[in-house]
């Protein structure tokens, strides 16, 4: 099966890929992902553009950016994305690969918008425990680290922090050890299926929107 892989660059999107890799049954024709036009980073992560594109290199894949607008609505993200996933199709892509655990209405959601284009959802890491899941990302061999947390969910000193066992650890009860429910967003920057290493140093960590604590990764 041709698929492509939602990609947000962090934790849940390459442990999917992992997953379907290891599978042997899936072609990956590339990886998809979302860019913040202006701020030029990874929508959501704040990660910088360059490094994604550089993370991409190193794994091997080819990547498709969908730019969308700072103040992009639904309708917008929508259109841009649906017309990324139409090329797809035409040539010749079945599936997308998600990254999700648990979310029933995110599912149904890519599911109705995936059909309307005439395409399928594999979800590599649905209903698995997700303290496991995040465990098994540093025990498989990947290195990431938090560049996003919100400050409503959890407190702003585990941002710019690697997700190991030490970190999951320490979490506070009721927050995800995926943060699945939004909780805190990552990139990963080393692994078993990366060529290399992605290098880069820590920046200023910043607060946006009295809510979200972003570290900035600056490419080295």
């Amino acid at each position: 099966m041709r698929v492509i892989v939602s990609w947000s660059g962090g934790k849940d999107s390459a442990l999917a890929l992992f997953q379907v890799v290891r599978d042997g049954g899936f072609s990956v024709a590339g990886l998809l992902t979302t860019v913040t036009q202006g701020y030029d980073r990874i929508s959501m992560h704040g990660v910088r553009r360059v490094l994604l594109e550089r993370q991409a290199a190193s794994l091997g894949f080819p990547l498709e950016q969908v730019m969308i607008s700072r103040t992009a609505t639904n309708d917008e993200y929508e259109a841009r994305m649906g017309a990324a996933l139409a090329r797809f199709r035409d040539a010749g892509v079945s599936s997308v690969v998600f990254g999700d655990v648990f979310l029933e209405d995110l599912r149904k959601y890519r599911e109705d918008k995936l059909a309307a284009v005439g395409m399928s959802c594999v979800f590599p890491l649905w209903k698995k425990d997700t303290r496991d899941l995040a465990l098994s990302l540093s025990a498989a061999g990947f290195k990431a680290v938090t560049t996003c947390v919100d400050t409503q969910a959890l407190d702003a000193r585990f941002v710019g922090r690697e997700i190991d066992e030490h970190f999951v650890a320490e979490l506070p009860r009721g927050v995800d050890p995926c943060g699945e429910n939004g909780e805190f967003h990552s990139f990963v920057y080393d692994g078993p299926l990366f060529r290399q290493k992605v290098p880069f140093h820590k920046g200023d960590v910043v607060m946006r929107d009295g809510r979200f604590c972003y570290c900035d990764l600056v490419p080295d």
